[in-house]
């Protein structure tokens, strides 16, 4: 076994206890402790059991004192305490206090935190698909919900005074993050936020933006972990020596990581490369048995030899080892679904066990309590559950987006009490849920990202490697990355030495966005209040590099101009004819050569028609007076200055416009398209108002929401029974993964039945209003994937989980997802009844039918039981 010799253990003092310097000092903070004891700050910290940090109680009294607040720490260092006082306040106050997520999992949890401390009658939950307590003073919600209620001008907002927006740094996100800024946009004035964001490096700009949009907004950051985090690299020779874990930082006299990498990992990764290249060339066939590979350095096909790689750490291998050094409970993150399962299947099959016989048992009856009346023997048996359990049991775990929410929500609350020992997870679990570890393992310092394989950003890293160390339980955190292919500390090193990341907007209009902006507002304002998000906030602020560029490009510009001035003739005219005709013998002729005509005729008209300007400008720059100047190519010099620099000038023009307005701009091309549907109409020269089509477009939030609006009105699915119903629409929710789904294995009735005709109609319009998109410069619709119809079909039809799943490559949490999404779009078809135009009683009647035969069973689990 390998020693503990790398790895530094040392009590930390993490108290930093204010010095006094001075007797003015000491009685400064005895008045100011005065003034704070009387306060409601005050009163919630002395219901804690510890003391809050500086840091939080600098953002309790910025809210109590009627502030918006932004908090920036790292992961574990209790932003929550924050949020959690903001309810306390509302209470005090007497009025609401919303909580919003970024995921369901997260409004679970949170629901149950809230519950335990003001009771079930004071808390809701709102996640789209579970409703409970809804007019509650607190509630918990996604911030899809909170976004929807804003739009609907719900009256549960009218008491409403304190939201907090958990995870803020999640408008990012490019699918789900313009959400958070079209809540913070939009809450009403009165409305106090409180906004918990990791520790990005741009943060006082977005606490800038949340000031002029919210006002007066008090900026808290604390760089300050509660557990100090160590960087180590794992290694291994082969798989019959132990793996061994180095520092990944030189340490100083006094023990600590210093910021140096350090040499003693390089300098054993030399030995482990050596060692390769002898092993790569001891099993190296010798010449003249290479089987006419190319000889001696050759690889396949005549290819240089890749490079011999160092053997990479086993995963059972690194468990074995880490729970050797006392370093567990851990976790493991590795990029890939299929390879979190197979790691403990691995660490099984290994013979690894990470418990005692007494914690098994408290492992069974926790699941087995958990499990009790929420699925069946049939849906259990269809999701493993015997092997889930068998594995829990030895201390093992997977966490990912494939499993059903009840699964993930065992290993949370086992591994939240310390009884599963590592959980292999990919980096969804980054995300907030209360699931510190002793240690954090990377496997790869790159990932998957749908089209291939990225490097991690210093914010990914970030976000894993922050949960390792336990707040009052472990004195040090270990993050761990795995020697891989490829890897070299100095990569490692530059991610973990960047402890903050920049936050940049997501935000774009959509076509939901514009009919419920002009549903409240007029024209113009709703492009004013689209130049107050985010992402204009930040274009305008690097503007200002553009416009002072264009100053200075304007200044030489005209300086050159007086430097050519010609008696003969206007000598600027000149030049522009000159760089016009270039342009066009160019650029413009180069642009068709590669243009792709619908005929030969088109082709030749188009060359015809570039020539005849081509001569134009060619008889007006021989015909110009300048010609005729004797100083002629002395202008020149001066004149082909000037033509460079208009070009620059011209560039950095457009990109100056293609910033200022940009957001409002979307916004006009979404109202044409919109116009064009049918969705708005003029009213007056400046205005546009909605039509009635506009009134349900408005109330349909899925991404394909004209697709869908347009598939209602049109008739596309009025002749679909309720499982049909389900099946069509599924086309608007499911996204395959990694080049699954496409067509379903068969269309239910025939290929000629109503469930086909109406899919292919919905195909069609998607395409129809994806022309329309492109034509108005617009971004291209996601494509509509029918891999799951038949699946969806069979489950509305009544089949059980273990039918539907067999022979299909989807696992229980996708299916399950795509299904609570399927019923979401449903629900708001049933909501919209009264706009749904002729017809609309039958197939809201439908809808309501097709939510309750798909939420059934393992997708009406909600988790908050």
């Amino acid at each position: 076994m390998s020693t503990k010799s790398n790895i530094t253990k040392k009590h930390r003092n993490g108290d930093h206890d204010a010095v006094m310097s001075s007797p003015a000092a000491r009685y400064a903070a005895f008045r100011k402790r005065q003034i704070r004891t009387s306060s409601v700050a005050s009163r919630f910290a002395r219901t804690l059991p510890f003391e809050l940090d500086d840091f939080q109680t600098q953002a309790d009294e910025a809210l109590e004192a009627g502030k918006n607040v932004l908090v920036a720490a790292p992961t574990g260092a209790g932003k929550t305490v924050v949020a959690d006082f903001a309810v306390y306040l509302a209470q005090e106050r007497n009025v609401k206090a919303f909580y919003t997520t970024p995921i369901k999992a997260l409004s679970n949890q949170k629901y149950h935190d809230l519950v335990d401390v003001y009771g079930q009658d004071k808390v809701g939950l709102l996640t789209g698909d579970t409703s409970i307590n809804s007019e509650a003073d607190i509630v918990v919600m996604t911030t899809e919900v909170l976004r929807n209620m804003l739009y609907e001008h719900s009256t549960t907002l009218d008491a409403l005074h304190y939201v907090i927006l958990d995870e803020v740094h999640y408008l990012a996100d490019r699918f789900r993050g313009p959400v958070w800024e079209e809540v913070i946009i939009h809450l009403p004035e009165r409305v106090r936020i409180v906004a918990l964001s990791a520790t990005v490096s741009n943060v006082e700009d977005f606490g800038k933006w949340i000031s002029s949009v919210r006002g007066d907004t008090e900026l808290v950051v604390s760089e300050r972990r509660p557990v100090p985090l160590e960087q180590h690299v794992i290694v291994q020779q082969d798989d019959r020596t132990e793996p061994e874990i180095i520092d990944l930082y030189q340490r100083d006299d006094s023990g600590e990581q210093t910021t140096k990498v350090n040499p003693e990992l390089a300098n054993r990764l030399d030995q482990l490369d050596r060692r390769a290249a002898r092993r790569a060339g001891a099993e190296r066939p010798h010449k003249g048995h290479d089987h006419g590979h190319g000889g001696r350095g050759r690889g396949r096909a005549g290819a240089p030899a890749r490079k011999p790689e160092r053997h990479t750490p086993r995963r059972w291998a690194v468990v074995d080892e880490l729970n050797f050094l006392d370093m567990l409970p851990g976790i493991y993150f590795i990029f890939s679904r299929n390879g979190c399962d197979q790691a403990v299947e691995q660490c099984i099959n290994a013979g690894l066990e990470l418990t005692s016989e007494q914690e098994a048992k408290r492992i069974r009856a926790i699941v087995d309590e958990m499990v009790e009346g929420q699925l069946s023997q049939d849906d259990l048996k269809a999701l493993g559950f015997s092997r889930f359990r068998f594995a829990l049991e030895e201390g093992f775990a997977s966490h990912h987006a494939g499993m059903v929410a009840l699964f993930r929500q065992i290993v949370e609350r086992l591994f939240e009490e310390g009884l599963v020992k590592m959980v292999f997870a990919t980096e969804t679990l980054a995300l907030g849920i209360n699931m510190p570890a002793r240690c954090v393992v990377v496997e790869k310092l790159e990932k998957f990202d749908g089209t291939g394989h990225v490097a991690l950003t210093p914010g990914e890293f970030t976000q894993l490697t922050g949960r390792a160390g336990r707040r009052g339980i472990d004195t040090i955190g270990h993050a761990i990355v795995v020697d891989h292919r490829g890897f070299v500390p100095a990569t490692a090193a530059a991610l973990s030495s960047k402890r903050v990341y920049p936050l940049h907007s997501s935000f774009k209009a959509t076509f939901n966005m514009a009919v419920n902006l002009l549903n409240a507002s007029d024209y113009e304002t709703s492009r004013i209040t689209l130049d107050h998000s985010f992402a204009q906030w930040e274009a305008n602020a690097s503007a200002w590099q553009l416009e002072s560029r264009m100053t200075t490009l304007r200044e030489a510009i005209e300086g050159y101009e007086r430097a050519f001035a010609c008696d003969h003739g206007d000598f600027r005219q000149f030049m522009t004819i000159r760089m016009q005709l270039s342009d066009l013998e160019k650029t413009e002729r180069n642009r068709l050569k590669h243009t792709a005509f619908s005929s030969d005729r088109v082709r030749s008209d188009a060359f015809r028609d570039l020539d005849r300007r081509i001569g134009d400008l060619r008889r007006q720059e021989q015909q110009h007076p300048c010609r005729e100047c004797p100083d002629l190519q002395q202008h020149l010099k001066w004149g082909h200055r000037w033509t460079r620099e208009m070009r620059e000038l011209m560039r950095t023009q457009e990109r100056y416009d293609s910033r200022t307005g940009s957001v409002a701009r979307q916004f006009d091309r979404i109202c044409d398209v919109l116009t064009e549907l049918g969705y708005l109409e003029q009213s007056g020269e400046h205005d546009l108002v909605l039509t009635e089509h506009g009134q349900l477009l408005r109330r349909l939030y899925s991404e394909q929401d004209v697709v869908l609006a347009q598939a209602i009105l049109t008739g596309a699915l009025d002749l679909l029974p309720p499982a049909g119903l389900a099946a069509v629409l599924s086309l608007l929710v499911y996204e395959a993964r990694r080049g699954l789904g496409g067509e379903p294995r068969y269309y239910p009735g025939s290929v000629h039945g109503p469930i086909a005709v109406a899919a292919g109609e919905l195909k069609a319009i998607r395409n129809q209003v994806n022309a329309l998109c492109e034509d108005h410069g617009l971004d291209p619709l996601p494509d509509l994937d029918a891999g799951i119809l038949d699946i969806m079909y069979e489950w509305a039809d009544g089949r059980d989980l273990a039918d539907v799943l067999h022979g299909v490559e989807l696992t229980g949490g996708d299916f399950v997802r795509n299904a609570k999404r399927l019923a979401d779009v449903l629900q708001q078809i049933a909501a919209a009844e009264a706009y749904l135009g002729p017809g609309g009683e039958s197939l809201a009647k439908r809808a309501r039918r097709a939510v309750e035969m798909v939420n059934r069973g393992v997708v009406s689990y909600s988790g908050v039981d």
